[in-house]
């Protein structure tokens, strides 16, 4: 299992704005720069995000991209499912009637403890634990 490209992009962008001074925005162009995301792709997760009430946008010559949030009340898996969608690990942890071996499977309780633990571990993921100086 993998995360996209896009959400690794997404959560160092958020890695970024995490260490900006409180009321300091970033020029996307800046972001993408520092992080070596193709700015292109960068405004297209800077919108996702945006939606899903992570960050701020403003335009504009004193505009930019800010955190919506306090970097302590922003976790990895935010991030994560902002650009991705819920994390599963297999389908049947997200919809048993899809697996016509649920009443005998032996490692649905295993998919579940994992999910379950990964998803525990990405949400108490803070970005302010993340000690990384931008640019």
């Amino acid at each position: 299992m993998q995360i996209t490209r896009q959400a690794d992009y997404a959560l160092r962008a958020v890695v970024y704005l995490a260490h900006l001074e409180e009321n300091e925005k970033a020029a996307t162009g800046i972001i993408a720069k520092a992080q070596n995301v193709p700015p292109s792709f960068l405004a297209k997760i800077i919108s996702q995000l945006s939606i899903a009430g992570l960050i701020h946008t403003s335009r504009g010559a004193r505009g930019g991209v800010s955190l919506a949030r306090s970097a302590d009340e922003i976790s990895v898996l935010d991030v994560i499912e902002a650009i991705d969608g819920p994390v599963f690990l297999n389908e049947c942890t997200e919809n048993s009637n899809t697996c016509p071996f649920l009443a005998s499977c032996p490692l649905k309780e295993l998919w579940c403890e994992a999910r379950t633990a990964l998803v525990d571990k990405l949400s108490s993921a803070k970005f302010s634990l993340y000690n990384i100086t931008p640019g």
